[in-house]
């Protein structure tokens, strides 16, 4: 049975199965012990084994897994005190994705594909607004409007807010005081660019599913560095990746290995002041997705940063060390070391606040899928390189990789807000001919030929009619519609 390595005792390597991988797991510790380093080998040794990966990067540093690794300094050391005999210093396969497409492919969902949940959380809108979210969905789907951008909502909620008597007695109560929340919680998420998330062509998931002429399995980073800077969006997106995975693909049962696996640094922020709903829902995507061959692992200072629920189906666990300063600190690390099989060797609570950088306690599950009792290792040492990469690094992966021309240009099809604004121009269109018409029949009662001065003032009034609607759309929708 195939596993791979990812740290070693004095006299044996800790080991994960990799028909297990995909029951999830924990990389957990107080910052500056070592995480970042035990994610990257972790999706190293997935990676040879083909099986891809997903990281979020949030301080920018794992963009030099493209790069090899030199052996020399503390990496040199590390080989020698652990006596590694299989380690070898290489470059590995990577593809770059960034919502701002600032550092990577731009990264984007429809707000249709997002949903009223998602967006509800993103927007941090109460239960009424939620509510009224819900009905805006189903309107969409209702008339059949293509919601792809942030600019066919915007329209949709107009549309909605100046007829919400006649969708009230449909849908149920909408109020524009709710309409007015969304719009200007909609505005917030514009200036900070979550604007650019929505779009086309979206995402396709499967694209992340691949391996190179190697067979080696792309390590696909999400540049997160300006988009941690958003909480609500950061951890909004991840959980949009997660549960379209869910929807995408099919149930394989258990594996040989995994098909995709997915690291989520900052875990914290996905349950931070989420409701109770919301929760419920990302815990039922976590257990069922390891049937469709996904293996979830957390990134965060503290296993009590997730959800107890949660929490229990995550069978592989890296714990570094843990800070206690404090009585908070001091539970806090009472409450970690109990969710390890015991080691009668070990007093797990105290080393703990013991270990050094780089590191861990760790318990994995073995072949039956239960949980080794947990041992105190040092992590491998990384086989790329550590540090950063430059601009030039950047645009190298970006302009060789096979997605670049697939995503690089965004796509702006007939969608919610051209049929909305095509809706109001024929409504104004109307309107003028209607009141044309009517002038037209009471002057052939009265007198035949109009004067030169009445076909000036005529002339005038139109022209004047058309430039006020123009300027209604603007302030409807943001921008002029498009001719």
């Amino acid at each position: 049975m195939t596993t791979i390595k990812i740290a070693k005792t004095e006299n044996k390597d800790i080991v994960m199965q990799l028909n297990k991988i995909n029951r999830h797991g924990i990389i957990a510790g107080a910052t500056g012990t070592g995480k970042t380093i035990t994610l990257k080998v972790f999706a190293e040794q997935l990676s040879k084994e083909g099986v891809p990966v997903f990281l979020a990067d949030i301080k920018g540093d794992l963009s030099t897994l493209s790069k090899s690794g030199v052996l020399e300094g503390k990496i040199a050391e590390r080989v020698k005190d652990l006596g590694l005999t299989d380690y070898s210093n290489r470059s590995f396969p990577v593809r770059l994705w960034d919502v701002f497409a600032e550092n990577g492919h731009p990264v984007r969902a429809t707000i249709s594909e997002m949903g009223s949940l998602l967006l509800s959380r993103l927007l941090e809108l109460n239960e009424t607004q939620t509510g009224v979210l819900n009905i805006v969905f189903r309107v969409a789907d209702d008339k059949g409007l293509l919601l792809i951008d942030m600019k066919d909502l915007k329209a949709l909620l107009q549309e909605i807010a100046d007829n919400a008597s006649e969708y009230s007695l449909k849908y149920g109560n909408i109020t524009k005081q709710s309409i007015g929340a969304i719009q200007r919680s909609l505005l917030i998420l514009e200036d900070q660019g979550g604007d650019k998330f929505f779009g086309e062509p979206a995402l396709d998931l499967n694209d992340f599913i691949s391996v190179d002429e190697n067979g080696q399995g792309y390590v696909n980073i999400l540049m997160a560095q300006k988009l941690f800077n958003s909480p609500k969006l950061y951890s909004t997106f991840l959980l949009w990746m997660l549960s379209e995975l869910f929807e995408i693909l099919p149930e394989v049962g258990d594996l040989e290995k995994p098909k995709i696996v997915f690291v989520f640094d900052e875990a914290h922020l996905l349950f931070d002041e989420a409701p109770k709903v919301f929760v419920d829902k990302v815990e039922q995507v976590v257990r069922l997705i390891r049937s469709k061959g996904v293996g979830i692992y957390f990134v965060t200072q503290n296993p009590v940063d997730i959800p107890e629920n949660i929490l229990g189906q995550l069978g592989n666990r890296v714990q570094h060390a843990l800070r206690a300063y404090t009585p908070k600190e001091v539970k806090a690390v009472k409450l970690a070391s109990s969710t390890f099989r015991p080691n009668p060797n070990l007093d797990t609570a105290s080393v703990l606040t013991e270990l050094k950088v780089g590191e861990a306690l760790i318990s994995c599950l073995n072949e039956d899928g239960q949980p080794e009792i947990v041992e105190r290792a040092f992590v491998r040492p990384p086989e790329s390189s550590v540090g950063s990469v430059s601009e030039v690094n950047y645009e190298n992966l970006i302009n060789n990789s096979i997605f670049n021309e697939k995503y690089k240009n965004a796509i702006d099809r007939e969608s919610a807000y051209e049929i909305l604004s095509n809706k109001i121009a024929k409504s104004e269109e109307q309107f003028e001919e209607e009141r044309v018409e009517k002038r037209s029949s009471k002057q052939s009662v009265g007198r035949s030929k109009k004067t030169q001065l009445e076909k000036t003032t005529d002339i005038l009034v139109k022209t004047l009619t058309s430039t006020v609607g123009r300027e209604i759309i603007r302030g409807l929708f943001g921008i002029l519609k498009k001719k």
